[in-house]
Order: structure tokens, then C-alpha cells, then sequence
């Protein structure tokens, strides 16, 4: 996997990155972000062997870490002298108990904000029957 990430970052050359679900600890994936030439970073940090987030960014960027949870990493971004705007990094929570705090911490951040906002991630959401395989079967109410 890091074999790829790295092949990844050298092709298409990204000046951000966002792993979701890193399952390690900050020490181990800073090795793995200078490896992705890579300047700077934020960590989410799992929760035993689950969970976990990280945010790796060049000094061609601007980010400002404005909030953070256990399921996502709130920034304000600038790319050299172009205008701002807000990026929401997201690994939506997996379990059904969760997904009703996640939705509304969500809404709340950019409540009393007009600018402009993108979301950039995995929200755990299945909108329909088609998009899901094996597990659980497919449950109408969550896709809503």
C-alpha cells in the first residue's frame, strides 16, 4: 500500500494528501510522508487499532487546522496567492450509532459561512442497494 501511495504522489505530484483510516500511530506515518516529499502534517490519531487521519501538505500550500474529531480534519486552505476556501476531510463513522453526531457536527461547521466549501472523503454512506457488497444487508433508513 505504501508502495503505491508512493508510485501515486511521484506520478501526479499532489500538493495535498489525506489518508483516511490510517490505523497507525503519528510516528509511523511521518516516515511515510517524507518518503511523499512531503512538508508539513496533521494527525488524527486511531482510537486502539481503529480510525485514525492524516493530512500531509508542500509549503506550496496554506493550511490552517480549524477544528478536528475523531472523523474528519476542518482546514482552511490557500493554494500560493489564489483566494481561500474550506475543505472538510472526512471518514464518516462506520457504525449506525455514531453516523447522527457525525451529520450534525458536519452541518454546524460552515452554519454561519458562506464561502466556498468542499467536502473530501469517505462519508460510510450507502445511498442504494447497488453500491454495496457482502456485510450487512443494504438498510434503507441509513441511506436517507
Amino acid at each position: 500500500m505504501v508502495r503505491a501511495l508512493k508510485n501515486a504522489a511521484f506520478r501526479y505530484k499532489p500538493e495535498i494528501i489525506f489518508l483516511s483510516e490510517t490505523k497507525k500511530k503519528k510516528r509511523y506515518l511521518e516516515k511515510i510522508k517524507m518518503k511523499m516529499k512531503m512538508d508539513e502534517s496533521f494527525y488524527v490519531e486511531p482510537v486502539g487499532i481503529a480510525g485514525g487521519l492524516a493530512l500531509w501538505w508542500t509549503n506550496n500550500v496554506n493550511v490552517d487546522v480549524l477544528n478536528a474529531g475523531k472523523s474528519f480534519i476542518d482546514a482552511k486552505i490557500s493554494f500560493q496567492e489564489e483566494e481561500e476556501y474550506y475543505m472538510t476531510f472526512i471518514y464518516g463513522p462506520p457504525y449506525v450509532d455514531e453516523k447522527q453526531q457525525f451529520w450534525s457536527s458536519l452541518s454546524s461547521l460552515r452554519t454561519s459561512n458562506s464561502e466556498k466549501w468542499c467536502i473530501i472523503g469517505d462519508l460510510n454512506i450507502v445511498a442504494k442497494p447497488e453500491e454495496k457488497q457482502g456485510g450487512l444487508p443494504f438498510d434503507a433508513s441509513q441511506a436517507k
